[in-house]
């Protein structure tokens, strides 16, 4: 009786500390913060962005597939380097500066490898933001009143 109240708190208790994900598959695209911040440099590093599909959203990360584990010499996950997201939801699109935390191979077929990425975001403006996180509390069915003012405005 007594094991089954404690493993029910520490359930509970473990749901309040793990953001709660959101399954989805948007197209999305991955690439390095360049190093010297310039007009050149963005659009260099912009130009080398991999494509892949989101796996799972959450408040604080983003699980993510993607044919390649690195650009050039540079790998998405650790040495501490800043990845840009750009994710379209339905909402519209999405951009975000996220790190990468683990990864590992996804065979889905023989022939093709994936890699299954995991990635803490690090931040995003603030109408990002917003859009993001009702995405991922609601989902496609239910917009923001900000959201609604956009598309009536663009109407």
């Amino acid at each position: 009786m007594i094991r089954k109240i404690i493993n029910k708190f520490s359930r509970s208790l473990s749901e309040r500390l793990v953001s709660p994900r959101r399954a989805y598959a948007a197209p999305m695209r991955v690439w390095f913060e360049p190093r010297v911040d310039d007009q050149r440099n963005r659009d260099l590093a912009r130009n080398a962005a991999v494509a892949g599909e989101t796996v799972d959203l959450s408040r604080t990360g983003i699980a993510f597939l993607t044919p390649a584990i690195r650009i050039q010499e540079k790998y998405f996950v650790g040495h501490e380097l800043t990845l840009n997201v750009e994710i379209d939801l339905p909402g519209g699109r999405i951009e975000m500066k996220v790190l990468g935390c683990r990864y590992e191979k996804s065979e889905i077929h023989l022939s093709v490898d994936r890699y299954l990425i995991g990635a803490k975001i690090v931040s995003m403006s603030d109408n990002a933001r917003e859009a993001y996180e009702n995405f991922v509390r609601f989902g496609s069915r239910r917009k923001s009143p900000q959201a609604r003012a956009v598309k009536a405005n663009t109407d």
